[in-house]
């Protein structure tokens, strides 16, 4: 018996043993795999199709086309391409016009119309802002917690709100009064809700963590259609051309109908190693396709018309950001996102090309805003916020504040959420304010660019 025991023992031991082992190997080799990873996929005969670039006007908007501008939604159109094309004269150095402090972390950026900016901060507590003054106009209590961007269409302000003040068990929509902050309509939800809400054809549009999208009229908040989604969708739908564009924690993009709720396609991801990797990036339409990040450390590019895959950049860490999109001098299509490993990138928006990388030092968790020549960044690892030349990578910007998704602008003024404040700041040909930054640190260009712009930069460091 007690041989017997014995053998049992040390069969017990060897089996324990050879478990460890496997665990250690396999630890070490998902660490390698992260580590090294070189994920990339490119088809080089995918969908592309060419689209004029906007023009940008040659001078800065009067006070009275000031007055009537609208940045209505997060990413500013529909289409997501966070791009505006401001005139060559809105480029820093800035000097600083106003400050408004907030009740929370600004996490995501306002939207404005008119002489209004709309603030949400992530306490739920949603504030109207004089453009001209930063003077608060009015402000409203919708939930305890919150991690969108409101949208402004016409006279109303539509929220979404992760945790309801009477219970919290679930989200909120809420429309307002963009005048008085008076409520003209809520709903609860099942579940919460941090995507950003878009408007379009009577009805509202916005995702929630059970992964229901919602298509609300506009008018009354009823239910025209829901869309169930196999993971949460956090990120703003996509318009354009009738048809919604959204990722999901499930590793899922996917095309629906605007109209009936439909879905026209859905494509996955490789993902991470041990299992699929989620968009949590709001998608952009340019060029046919669609453009987005995820956590497995890859940015994405689909064609829109039926999800297949034109190309995936590796990166070296998550990238939650989502992509901003311009036809850029020298560069041609390119796409701008940063990752968590750090590092800021301009992509070729055809072929997935690295044409420069910018070396931001800390980790980029937010989204990129263009105004005019300058892609606009925060970095969440140093509490700051970049502007770079969207050629070069130069940096021709850097303030110590911001942490997510910084700027918004009017083609005049641009509008930067710090940490728990909004900032306004207008061009000006004298020495930039204190905490404000002008010239410097070049990017780290990849050899096609290099040899092509005959600019080069041997460390990528700051000099």
């Amino acid at each position: 018996m007690r041989v017997l025991a014995l053998l049992r023992s040390t069969r017990v031991r060897i089996g324990i043993a050879v478990a460890l082992v496997l665990l250690v190997v396999a630890g070490v080799g998902i660490y390698f795999y992260e580590q090294h990873r070189t994920g990339s996929i490119y088809h080089p005969d995918a969908r592309f199709v060419p689209e004029k670039a906007p023009q940008a006007p040659s001078k800065p908007p009067t006070p009275p086309q000031e007055a009537t501008f609208v940045w209505p939604f997060y990413g500013y159109m529909p289409d997501h391409h966070r791009y505006l094309a401001a005139p060559a004269a809105v480029k820093p150095p800035f000097r600083r016009l106003w400050e408004a402090k907030e009740t929370a972390l600004l996490e995501f950026p306002p939207v404005m119309s008119h002489e209004r900016i709309f603030q949400l901060a992530d306490d739920g507590i949603l504030t109207a802002i004089d453009r001209k003054t930063g003077r608060r106009v009015w402000s409203k209590q919708l939930g305890t917690l919150s991690a969108s961007t409101p949208a402004i269409v016409g006279k109303t302000v539509y929220a979404t709100i992760l945790s309801r003040i009477s219970d919290g068990e679930g989200g909120r929509i809420v429309a307002l009064n963009a005048a008085t902050g008076t409520i003209v309509w809520s709903r609860n939800l099942r579940s919460r809700s941090e995507s950003s809400p878009i408007v379009a054809n009577g009805k509202v549009m916005f995702g929630s963590e059970d992964g229901t999208v919602y298509a609300l009229n506009a008018r009354t908040g009823q239910t025209i259609w829901t869309y169930r989604a196999a993971g949460a969708v956090k990120a703003s739908p996509t318009l354009v051309n009738g048809v919604l564009y959204f990722g999901d924690y499930a590793g899922d993009v996917q095309a629906i109908s605007e109209r009936t709720g439909r879905r026209i396609w859905a494509a996955g991801s490789e993902g991470a190693p041990l299992g699929s990797g989620t968009f949590y990036s709001t998608a952009a339409y340019a060029y046919g396709r669609i453009y987005l990040g995820n956590t497995d450390g890859r940015i994405y590019a689909y064609n829109a018309s039926n999800g297949e895959l034109a190309w995936a950049v590796q990166t070296g860490a998550y990238v939650y950001a989502s992509p901003s999109v311009a036809e850029v001098q020298g560069l041609g299509p390119t796409i701008f996102e940063g990752s968590y490993d750090g590092n800021f990138y301009a992509l070729n928006a055809r072929s997935g090309r690295i044409d420069w990388t910018y070396p931001a030092g800390g980790k980029i968790s937010g989204s990129s805003t263009i105004v005019g020549k300058v892609v606009y960044f925060a970095d969440l690892g140093t509490h700051s916020t970049t502007g770079l030349n969207t050629t070069t990578g130069h940096r021709v910007f850097s303030i110590n504040q911001g942490a997510f998704d910084p700027v918004i602008s009017d083609g005049h003024v641009i509008y930067l959420s710090g940490y728990n404040t909004l900032f306004a700041f207008e061009p000006t040909d004298e020495h930039p304010s204190a905490g404000a930054a002008t010239g410097g640190a070049p990017a780290k260009q990849s050899a096609q660019h290099a040899s092509k712009s005959g600019a080069h930069n041997s460390s990528g460091k700051h000099g």
